[in-house]
């Protein structure tokens, strides 16, 4: 992509957001604007259309949870949200990525790993920290036992594309899932790419959420 990345920052700490502008600048990420709770990250948004928001969870008036549902149900075309959430990671964060969130932070990120997680989030690839991503899935994803196990949406996929899902929300990279089936990373990449159409799913990170939330893999297994 030649066009440059532009990005809001949403949280109530002003020293936060005032050095992650001046990280993200340093390295050629535009800051469209700057949040301090989540009406204004929401109107932020709406007025700017950035690529990536850095969404802090816990805000006044508006917390950040409710700003990506909103943002992200009110035709935000192109726009990922990143979570930035502390070591204790709560349900909040949980229910952010259920809600479309393309994955999150820890505030104390260092500077190259944050831009190199807004640049990846930006090109599609959102998956990050896959294995810590699944244990915060296991952790809180909570599927009703009275629900049919597997989604409606489920049945649209071939059987070697529910095999990529399942080992998918493990947390194995594409590399990992070419090794595993034997396939090339080419493959695997179209097998992904169908399976987030077919489901109607931003990216990897939705993914892993629908594999537990289905039970097509559960907390603590294998699938």
């Amino acid at each position: 992509m030649t066009e440059r990345l532009r990005a809001v920052i949403a949280d109530d700490q002003a020293l936060v957001r005032t050095g992650f502008r001046m990280i993200l600048t340093a390295n050629g990420i535009e800051v469209a604007a700057e949040a301090a709770n989540g009406d204004e990250a929401v109107a932020a948004v709406r007025r700017t259309r950035p690529d990536v928001v850095l969404m802090d969870i816990r805000m006044p008036q508006m917390d950040g949870l409710e700003a990506t549902r909103r943002i992200l149900a009110g035709g935000a075309e192109g726009t990922r949200v990143l979570i930035l959430t502390t070591y204790d990671l709560d349900h909040y964060v949980y229910a952010a990525l259920a809600a479309g969130a393309s994955g999150f932070l820890l505030k104390d990120v260092s500077p190259e790993h944050l831009v190199a997680a807004v640049r990846l989030v930006r090109s599609g690839d959102a998956l990050l920290a896959p294995t810590i991503t699944r244990r915060l899935v296991e952790r809180f994803a909570r599927r009703d036992e009275a629900k049919p196990a597997l989604h409606r949406d489920l049945a649209e996929l071939t059987p070697r594309e529910l095999e990529v899902l399942r080992l998918l929300a493990t947390g194995l990279s594409n590399a990992e899932l070419a090794d595993r089936l034997t396939l090339s990373v080419a493959t695997v990449k179209t097998h992904v790419a169908s399976v987030l159409s077919k489901l109607d799913l931003r990216d990897r990170v939705q993914a892993v959420v629908v594999a537990y939330e289905t039970g097509l893999v559960s907390p603590g297994g294998s699938g």
